[in-house]
């Protein structure tokens, strides 16, 4: 788990706007939303443009006032890096790199042209700096290590910050792989001997399907074509792209040691309409390779498949971060599931500040997202995930004591047919599909506080524990309360018996349930 201040920490987050971190008169209102929302972290961009407007002329004034505006508020960030790469771009870099195009190369999707028009996005122009540059790796390196090493002075005994993910979405669009003629001769050279051997050995046994089928079919060495076939100039791509990231986060981690992430635009038709190379799930082996020193590969969820999308970048033993998802609502009753069933290290929706004002479809049309769905075009309520969160929050040192173990389960409506959690002599059941009460924003999540209690977070469904003891296939309720944790204390409101012991979730619910098995 995330550790913070020395104890297991969940990220109850919501990554705020790109541009309402550029100014503190800009964050100050959506640090307010976070408290409104009970979020207990804020995911904040921090520009490669402002914080290096010259050459070697470094200004932290804006950092340090997010810092403190966060420690106000009682609230924690992680800090977005928006260096050479932002969703495959290189919008925020610095206008003294931007402009020096000799310097610091771009990105040759067509060889000789390092602008392209992508009609996907609308004839969109694009270009980006190159992963293949090194002056670029060298100043994005140096201004990264200059903000570690600034807040490890200003920040290291708070620990406001609580994890930095390196660049956003970093890739290539227009194309598979950059065309450059140093790209080129590198992508008809050889395969490195140490990469391919690890591809062919210990990857293969999680490498996804596609891609394991490249990989055997393909010659033990030689170029990245012979060796990574119909695959290879993705991986080729994704190799360098993580290679460039790792030198920037290595330099981060030798100033100050955080937690770092990366996160990654999903696959969307093929390479090139999305960023090609990023750590999308089919090559999270080869980032794990060449980028060690991250130490969790996130998903920006905006896609139809959320729980599929969820269930790929758990491979290899990376842990659930989720920075950036759709704020519609589905959002409360994910961030559950992914708590109790993933044991997640958070969950931000993004464009937090405007939970249950707006919500546009554009996006999630754009990238796969089912909006004929009602759930998915209507916004999340901001009471009920203030709701969510809040609860979440005061479960905060149960739930992470639980994480990694059975005794902390979920199920949700978008998997109807995987409705029971199983613990030792008792199961939970969550009917999500009755004609009583048939919604698709049903989750349940269940901890189980001793052999035979429970707490539950749970809506949209009727509950009902079962026996797994066949000598004792009875179950009785001994008491079934709602309530909420003080102080890490359970404190009931009320204690529910007779016609009222029946436990229907109509609304986001919070229950202790005690019950006995007999014969």
């Amino acid at each position: 788990m995330l550790i913070v201040n020395g104890k297991p920490f969940l990220v109850l987050a919501g990554e705020m706007h790109n541009s309402s971190s550029s100014t503190l008169q800009a964050a100050l209102p959506v640090f307010d939303k976070a408290k409104e929302l009970f979020l207990n972290t804020v995911l904040t961009p921090v520009t490669w443009e402002l914080i290096e407007p010259e050459e070697g002329v470094f200004d932290f004034s804006l950092v340090d006032s997010l810092i403190l505006a966060a420690r106000e508020r009682s609230l924690k960030l992680g800090l977005l890096w928006f260096g050479a790469w932002k969703n495959a771009q290189c919008f925020y870099a610095p206008s003294w790199v931007k402009t020096d195009l000799k310097r610091f190369r771009r990105a040759q999707p067509v060889k000789g042209q390092n602008k392209v028009f992508l009609p996907l996005f609308h004839g969109m122009e694009y270009t980006t700096l190159s992963a293949f540059c090194e002056e670029t790796l060298q100043a994005d390196s140096r201004a990264f290590a200059k903000l570690m090493s600034h807040l490890k002075v200003f920040d290291e005994k708070d620990q406001t910050v609580v994890y930095v993910q390196v660049e956003n979405e970093t890739g290539l669009q227009g194309a598979v792989r950059d065309h450059s003629d140093e790209a080129d001769a590198l992508f008809e050279g050889p395969v490195p001997e140490d990469f391919a051997a690890y591809m062919r050995g210990p990857a293969m046994e999680t490498l996804r399907k596609d891609m394991r089928a490249a990989v055997a079919e393909g010659n033990p060495g030689g170029s990245w074509k012979e060796v990574f076939g119909n695959q290879a100039e993705e991986i080729f791509q994704a190799s360098y792209t993580a290679r460039y990231v790792d030198a920037v986060a290595a330099a981060g981690k030798a100033e100050y040691d955080l937690p770092m992430a990366v996160n990654a635009w999903l696959e969307i038709n093929e390479p090139g309409n999305y960023p090609s190379g990023g750590p999308i799930g089919k090559m999270l082996e080869v980032w794990k390779y060449h980028a060690p020193h991250i130490d969790v590969f996130c998903p920006d969820i905006y896609v139809r498949d959320f729980l599929g999308v969820c269930d790929e970048f758990c491979r290899i033993g990376n842990p659930l971060l989720i920075p950036e998802t759709s704020a519609h609502s589905y959002a409360g009753p994910r961030l559950v599931y992914c708590v109790g069933h993933y044991h997640a290290w958070g969950f931000a929706p993004f464009g937090f500040e405007e939970i249950g004002e707006v919500f546009s479809s554009s996006l999630g049309a754009l990238f796969g997202m089912d909006t004929s769905d009602p759930l998915l075009a209507t916004p999340q309520d901001a009471g009920e995930y203030a709701w969510y969160n809040r609860t979440l929050n005061d479960c905060q040192e149960l739930l992470c004591e639980a994480y990694g173990t059975k005794r902390l389960q979920a199920v949700i409506g978008e998997r109807p047919e995987t409705d029971t959690m199983c613990f030792g002599r008792f199961a939970v059941k969550a009917i999500m599909d009755s004609p009583h009460m048939s919604r698709k924003d049903s989750v349940c999540l269940a901890l189980q506080t001793a052999s035979d209690e429970f707490i539950l977070i749970a809506n949209a469904c009727f509950v009902r524990v079962l026996s797994l003891d066949r000598e004792c296939p009875n179950v009785d309720l001994l008491c079934l309360e709602d309530g909420e944790f003080r102080g890490g204390k359970w404190e009931a409101f009320r204690r529910l018996n007779g016609d009222e012991a029946n436990i229907a979730c109509w609304k986001p619910t919070l229950l202790k349930v005690k019950v006995f098995a007999y014969g």
